[in-house]
């Protein structure tokens, strides 16, 4: 076990180095986060408006009315929708660089948008099985929420090669869904403890951040200067934003690699033949 995470490690020090010779794969995610916003606010704010939101503090999820649901699955599908097609343009980038060449924001948009019904049809996937877990956690008490939660993880795990299959075949959303879990496999291992060690890490330096810029705001506070105040708001925000954004490049990075040997696509520029021999050897 020690043997294959530090294995995986590896491969995670590798998209990195990837990410570092082309960083305008940040763009990516950067694109992707603003344009999740803007789809929050325009869901949001009506709702607000016509008071939906209080209807369903005051209601349990049984009494909800059918319409409070069919806004929920569009704003899923038009979530994810937004979400996947930022990823399939990260990943696309990301092959392309693998591949040897040199990817520009523009090639990644390019298959972005030669993918969108692919994209589509799997955002729809992805908004139909978040929308059963919600109903599943929702109505069935603490079980519910413990059986959503495992499901969502199998799920997670399952679908995390579909962008990759996207990008480099001309399938639709289910057989691509089908092949992700297929792959699953031979990446089992480096596919659970790649994401994981990447949101282990990510996830413990934005904590240490996060304790440091609190650290920061509560002096500047007690300074009563409101620019220094509005310098250490500004600077955690910064930093929280930027490790974000790497930690989605990183995990792009590294399902296209994982695609890549998995798939038997060739070798991958920036990765170790071998290593990837060895992280992905099919079980017996």
């Amino acid at each position: 076990m020690f043997e294959r995470f530090s294995r995986s490690w590896t491969l995670i020090k590798a998209s990195a180095g990837v990410l570092s010779k082309d960083k305008e794969l940040l763009v990516f995610p950067a694109l992707s986060g603003i344009a999740t916003l803007l789809v929050m606010a325009s869901f949001a704010l009506p709702l607000i408006g016509m008071g939906v939101f209080e209807q369903m503090g005051e209601r349990s999820a049984a009494e909800l009315p059918v319409g409070v649901y069919v806004l929920g699955f569009l704003f899923y599908l038009t979530q994810y929708t937004v979400i996947f097609f930022f990823n399939t343009a990260l990943v696309g980038a990301a092959m392309i660089r693998l591949r040897g060449g040199n990817p520009t924001v523009s090639d990644g948009l390019r298959i972005a948008s030669a993918k969108l019904p692919a994209i589509f049809g799997y955002a729809l996937i992805a908004a139909t099985v978040g929308m059963i877990l919600r109903v599943v956690q929702e109505r069935a008490g603490w079980l519910g929420r413990w059986v959503a939660g495992l499901l969502g993880a199998a799920w997670t795990v399952a679908s995390f090669l579909v962008v990759p299959v996207l990008v480099s075949r001309e399938i639709g959303a289910i057989d691509a869904v089908k092949e992700s879990a297929s792959l699953l496999r031979k990446t089992w291992g480096e596919n659970v403890i790649g994401q994981g060690g990447i949101g282990l890490v990510f996830g413990l330096i934005t904590f240490l951040v996060m304790m440091l810029g609190i650290g920061l705001i509560v002096g500047a506070a007690m300074s009563q200067s409101v620019p220094l105040i509005v310098a250490a708001v500004a600077t955690l925000v910064v930093l929280v934003v930027g490790l974000a954004l790497i930690q989605a490049a990183l995990t792009g990075i590294y399902s296209a690699a994982l695609y890549r040997h998995a798939s038997g696509e060739g070798s991958s520029d920036g990765f170790d033949n071998q290593l990837l021999d060895q992280a992905f050897a099919m079980k017996r």
